[in-house]
């Protein structure tokens, strides 16, 4: 089934134009790597699938609805989990005031994220401002998954982390995966990033670059399109 389709976008930051025609699609259940060097146009894409950046044009349908003319509020209600860049915990509230202030009802409860991230369950009544980044890494991510969302949006979720913590990370998006829930990923370690992914997309200079399954992504594209 047709989770995600993003037609042709275009998006502005004021008279500054950052994508130039995005366009790629997601199933329900897959994972889909978002992939380009930086500046390409990766965040200010995941900034327009939730509306927090409309594109001017184009069209973006979720669930077979469009988004265009929904706040942001309403489109994570749609089921839209992001977990942006730089985590954005809100630093003087408790890890537990953090999981449950936007959460809904379904499968993802306190007892699930506590088991999938056990550190957050050690730490639950700490001001999130004290945790490590890694720990508020997994916050962030758990955070998301309380509002239930039927795509979850992992914006660099490993960028700046201890390797030991990478690997939970990485480890705990396998299982999600393994689990059926569709995921959206922007990740540079493609050693940790193909093997999760069913569909890569590539962007350069704010366009739809290539797509296609991680096996078909040579060492030349790789050196095309992500090299540095």
């Amino acid at each position: 089934m047709m989770l995600l389709q993003v037609e042709n976008i275009a998006t502005f930051y004021g008279s500054s134009q950052a994508l130039f025609g995005v366009d790629f699609f997601m199933q329900e259940g897959e994972a889909v790597a978002l992939m380009g060097r930086n500046g390409m146009g990766k965040s200010t894409t995941i900034k327009s699938i939730c509306n927090l950046m409309p594109p001017r044009s184009g069209r973006i349908v979720f669930g077979g609805k469009p988004t265009d003319r929904q706040p942001p509020h309403k489109v994570a209600r749609l089921g839209i989990g992001l977990v942006p860049e730089g985590r954005r915990c809100f630093p003087n509230l408790t890890v537990h005031e953090n999981l449950v202030a936007a959460a809904r009802p379904g499968q993802w409860t306190l007892e699930r994220v506590n088991d999938l991230f056990p550190r957050l369950k050690e730490r639950h009544a700490q001001m999130a401002r004290s945790l490590s980044g890694g720990e508020q890494q997994m916050l962030a991510i758990g955070r998301a998954l309380m509002t239930n969302p039927r795509l979850l949006i992992l914006d660099e979720a490993t960028e700046g982390l201890a390797p030991v913590i990478r690997q939970d990370i990485w480890s705990a998006i396998r299982r999600l995966k393994d689990e059926g829930l569709s995921i959206l990923v922007v990740d540079k370690t493609l050693s940790e990033l193909l093997p999760v992914a069913d569909r890569c997309v590539i962007l350069e200079n704010g366009k739809s670059a290539w797509s296609g399954k991680p096996a078909d992504l040579t060492t030349e594209l790789q050196d095309r399109f992500l090299g540095v």
